[in-house]
Order: C-alpha cells, then sequence, then structure tokens
C-alpha cells in the first residue's frame, strides 16, 4: 500500500509518524507534498518519507491519499489532483466543515470517488489522538480496515453518522485547547500559592492525564468519580462548590455548542 500526504503540517507529521512506528507501511512507501522545499528537506530528515512538490504525482502513485491542506485550499488543490484519481484510490480528508457531498462534487460528480470523512486532534503528536470517521457508499469493508490501521497509529477512532461530525469538532477536535486553558488556570492557582511554575504544570497535567485514564479505563461515570474524590466537609467539595457558583459546567457547554456552531456555519 503506498500512502499520499498532501499537506505536511503537525496533524500530516502526526499521521505520517504513527504510521511508520505502527509498521502500517514503510516510510518508503510514503509520498509528501508540500508548499515548499524548505518544509520537504525537513520532512525528509525527520521521517525518512519520499518527497515532491507536485500536489499531481501524490496523487497519481498513491493508493490511499491524505489530504491535508488548510480547508480554504481543498478545491484549488482538487483541482490540480482530479485529473489523476480512479475509483481504487482511498481518499481521506482531515478538514472540517467540507462534507463528503462537497468533496465528491470537488471531484466530479462521475467520478465515484471512495471518500473518508475524518476530525482528528492534536493530541495525535504524542500517539494520543481522538479521531471521528465517516465514509461515502463506494467505501469497501477493506478499504475501513486500511483507514482504520492509519488511524490506530496516533491514537483512538470512532466511527460516527457524518451528521455528528460537527458535534466532534467541539468535542475532541477543539477541545484540547479547553484542556489546556484548564490546565493553565491550575498551574497559575498553584503558582500563586508558591509553587515553581514548571512543577505546578506537571502536578496539573499529570492529573488531567490520570483522571482521564480513569474515565477511560474504569468505566464509570464521570459523576461517580468525582464524587470519589469530594469528601464530607473537605477541600476538594468546597472547590467543587465554587466551580458550581461559578458556573463552569454551564460554561464549557455554552463554549461547545458555539464551536459547533461555527462548525456548522451558523
Amino acid at each position: 500500500m503506498k500512502i499520499g500526504f498532501i499537506g505536511c503540517g503537525n496533524m500530516a507529521k502526526a499521521m505520517i509518524g504513527g504510521v511508520i512506528k505502527n509498521k502500517v507501511v514503510e516510510a518508503g512507501d510514503i509520498l509528501v507534498s508540500a508548499a515548499s522545499q524548505r518544509t520537504l528537506e525537513t520532512v525528509s530528515e525527520e521521517l525518512k518519507v519520499n518527497t515532491t512538490l507536485n500536489n499531481a504525482e501524490v496523487a497519481e502513485k498513491s493508493d490511499v491519499l491524505v489530504l491535508a491542506v488548510k480547508p480554504y485550499l481543498y478545491e484549488k488543490v482538487i483541482k490540480e489532483i482530479a485529473s489523476k484519481m480512479d475509483e481504487k484510490k482511498l481518499v481521506i480528508s482531515i478538514a472540517p466543515g467540507k462534507t463528503l457531498e462537497w468533496l465528491q462534487e470537488q471531484f466530479g460528480g462521475m467520478l465515484k470517488v471512495k471518500l473518508v470523512r475524518t476530525m482528528p486532534n492534536t493530541p495525535a503528536l504524542v500517539g494520543e489522538g481522538m479521531t471521528g470517521v465517516c465514509y461515502n457508499e463506494y467505501v469497501t469493508e477493506n478499504d475501513r480496515e486500511a483507514a482504520g490501521r492509519i488511524f490506530d497509529g496516533f491514537g483512538k477512532y470512532e466511527v460516527v453518522a457524518e451528521s455528528m461530525m460537527d458535534a466532534v469538532v467541539s468535542v475532541s477536535g477543539s477541545s484540547p485547547a479547553y484542556v489546556f486553558m484548564f490546565i493553565e488556570a491550575m498551574a497559575d492557582a498553584a503558582v500563586a500559592d508558591g509553587m515553581p511554575r514548571a512543577q505546578a504544570y506537571k502536578f496539573a497535567a499529570q492529573s488531567v492525564l490520570g483522571s482521564a485514564r480513569m474515565v477511560l479505563e474504569l468505566g464509570k461515570h464521570p459523576g461517580e468519580l468525582k464524587d470519589m474524590v469530594c469528601s464530607p466537609g473537605g477541600t476538594t467539595i468546597e472547590a467543587v462548590r465554587v466551580l458550581e457558583e461559578r458556573g463552569m459546567r454551564s460554561a464549557v457547554i455554552e463554549a461547545m455548542k458555539a464551536c459547533t456552531d461555527k462548525a456548522r456555519g451558523v
């Protein structure tokens, strides 16, 4: 299997690194294009993959093609590569807001392109990504397995209805930013109480990491896990009381609703 990447930003690098690490394919079976030779030289040095400045070449030589450019460039890039496409190739999109129907239209209505729409997130950079995935009707079971091996390379993935993809944007695609803000705020508070900043970040980040693993691995409701920490009349319930008083839950819900609306173009 030959895999091509058009675009090589952080997300593409995370995907490529995972694919190589998990031996989905060898580095020599990956072809990457980018807008500048300097970027390609860096990618070639870091990941040992093949590179080119020609997007059409990537499309022509790939069995699986990942479109990893910014969303506003999709229409332009697809026009460049459309003549090199056929109905055997699998195309993976990582752009928010670009529907399967829109992607099919860009390739031309007569060509039955096998399309996979995804929404990964930046924790893919450390192998802990979460990716929402949906397929069009031309994607076979073998195609799904091949795509799944790629997604497994940099984290976890779940198949969702396409109507849920905008919700995926808010709950996982954008949510690392919310978590980073939470970690930063906790660290700031610890610094205010006298803890060195580097140590504060480590305490806060490890607490978030450990708490997330408890949700995923223990199978308990988050509310039950929260109650396990809150002793009667203790320090934790006092902190929870203040968070509730300041509207933490409501703020998160409203922020995510705004994120989903933005993804939908509302």
